[in-house]
């Protein structure tokens, strides 16, 4: 997941709310969301990915019924639920209540695209990590039976006192193993670029190849300043651009160059999602959310749009 900022109270969501409409009245100058530093790109063909949602944490308190219906109405194609928020879809669901699951979204037109687990696999003890790659296998399982393409799981930085590249093989030994089971059920492995030095788009360049299998890719997740090397991300995502499953994005007008962001995805024919995670709204009520949702649509449409 994204490095995310404190909550925020209604006044201060209404006035960031006005903050991104502003944003998107000017959206189409070529500065905007953009450091000075950085090269422009030229711009290649229409967009052919869509705008998600993951329930980390905006919607982590809305229940299924709710994400689906909530998703339909402001047009969102897909959505990511999170481990331990209060839709409940979690590995220890029964048989009837996976086909449920599954059925609510087979009859919805929103895609259930992954399950967000907070798998890992860096950590220094190796019971440990046993643990969460079983975690991670009976989320392939979960993802299977409710339809879902994929799993997310992560690194959460470096262990202290440990080789670095020591635990890079580590984890895409890790990874490996999740890779092989998850790919007989047609569920894939998105490694979210997390953590402290891990998710550096160089490292994770790393464990991607640690890890050495075609069903593990990576959830680019729009870290700033991580993933920048002069202003610039394009050295970054061109370094992982291969592995690219999934994308994570949030706030829209903070200083990450989102359109870069978007032109590249263009540029590497991407046609998945892109997922909003923004931070959670404290204080907000829901029709709050949705009007803020509203407002990121719009200046998503204007800064991924050729």
């Amino acid at each position: 997941m994204a490095v995310m900022n404190h909550g925020m109270n209604r006044r201060q969501l209404l006035g960031r709310s006005a903050a991104v409409l502003a944003a998107t009245a000017t959206a189409n100058a070529s500065a905007l969301s953009q450091p000075a530093s950085a090269p422009a790109l030229s711009e290649p063909a229409p967009r052919r990915f869509k705008l998600g949602l993951v329930t980390y944490n905006l919607a982590k308190d809305w229940d299924l019924p709710t994400i689906i219906r909530n998703c339909t109405d402001l047009g969102l194609a897909a959505v990511e639920l999170r481990t331990s928020h209060k839709h409940g879809v979690e590995p220890t669901m029964t048989v009837d209540q996976r086909k449920e699951v599954r059925k609510r979204f087979a009859d919805s037109p929103v895609v259930l695209w992954g399950l967000g687990s907070t798998c890992q696999y860096h950590e220094a003890d190796p019971a440990a990590v046993s643990r969460n790659v079983e975690t991670t296998k009976r989320f392939a399982q979960l993802a299977h039976d409710v339809g879902a393409r994929g799993v997310k799981v992560r690194p959460n930085g470096f262990p202290k006192g440990i080789d670095h590249e020591r635990t890079i093989e580590q984890i895409g030994r890790a990874l490996r193993t999740c890779g092989e089971a998850s790919a007989r059920l047609g569920v894939e492995i998105w490694v979210e670029a997390h953590g402290a030095e891990t998710c550096s788009p160089a490292n994770m360049r790393k464990i991607m190849e640690a890890a050495d299998h075609p069903n593990v890719g990576v959830t680019w997740n729009s870290n700033y300043p991580c993933d920048l090397v002069d202003g610039s991300i394009r050295p970054g995502f061109d370094c992982l651009a291969q592995y690219v499953r999934s994308v994570h994005i949030n706030e829209l007008v903070n200083p990450y160059p989102y359109r870069d962001l978007f032109t590249l995805l263009r540029m590497h024919d991407y046609t998945r999602y892109t997922l909003i995670e923004a931070q959670a709204l404290n204080g907000a009520d829901q029709e709050d959310a949705l009007r803020f949702i509203r407002y990121y649509i719009a200046l998503w449409n204007a800064l991924s749009s050729a």
